[in-house]
């Protein structure tokens, strides 16, 4: 039995896993404990701005989420904020906050918007 018709999507799928790997990952710090709220810089750069200390993601993303309706009341209009915690991103919009170990992977839901606005964990709440 001849090897060559499993040789070549073999080095296909190589090809393939080795260009994956090569793919750009934008990864938070990994401060225990601290809080950062993400600016997006006009070079492309990320800043990171220390907020607060924090014991949980919960805290830091509720920080966030105060810091967010602050700059709404302030006259602001951005609806959308960044932030980081303990090497995840945090983004938090007016659906919910999400999280990611990478700008570019997948977003994984944090905590949800209850009926009247509030943050909450994913089925805490009675339908």
């Amino acid at each position: 039995m001849s090897m060559k018709p499993f040789l070549v999507p073999m080095i296909a799928a190589v090809a393939a896993l080795s260009l994956f790997g090569c793919a750009k990952r934008t990864e938070p710090p990994g401060d225990m404990g601290v809080c950062y709220h993400v600016v997006f810089q006009k070079d492309g750069s990320l800043k990171y701005n220390k907020l607060v200390n924090a014991k949980s993601l919960e805290v830091c993303a509720a920080n966030l989420e105060a810091m967010r309706v602050k700059f709404l009341t302030l006259g602001g209009n951005q609806q959308e904020l960044v932030g980081a915690y303990q090497a995840n991103f945090l983004f938090i919009d007016r659906y919910g906050i999400h999280t990611s170990t990478s700008l570019e992977g997948p977003r994984y839901t944090a905590l949800v918007r209850t009926g009247d606005g509030r943050l909450a964990i994913p089925g805490a709440m009675p339908q």
